[in-house]
């Protein structure tokens, strides 16, 4: 399994730190910020271990197009590759969503303390 950035997602025991660094964190959202890529996470995150060709099957985008968006999930560390030949196969980097996750609120929460109604 090949794994792009680990360091965003190191966890100690079952809890997922929070992303400290700013530029992690844009690395992420800017990945996310695109529909179709989105489209891709929702479908890896629902069908484990899919292909790109399975991606393809159910969004109206060219085997190219998904590759270059996975190649941007990769890259954000996202989703993670797994290569068997002939076929690359796909899932959800949970640890970093997580994490994402517990960092996004605990921002939004940062931004927003005593200024919220």
């Amino acid at each position: 399994m090949a794994c792009c950035d680990e360091t965003l997602a190191k966890t100690s025991g079952n809890k997922p730190r929070k992303i400290e660094d700013s530029a992690d964190m844009a690395a992420v959202f800017s990945a996310l910020s695109n529909p179709a890529r989105i489209d891709i996470l929702r479908h890896i995150s629902e069908n484990r271990h899919c292909g790109c060709k399975d991606i393809t099957k159910v969004l109206p985008l060219a085997q190219s197009t998904v590759s270059q968006h996975l190649k941007v999930l990769i890259e954000a560390g996202i989703v993670q590759v797994e290569t068997i030949p002939p076929r690359s196969r796909y899932q959800v980097n949970d640890d970093l969503l997580k994490a994402m996750a517990l960092t996004t609120s605990s921002f939004l929460d940062s931004c927003c303390e005593g200024k919220c109604c």
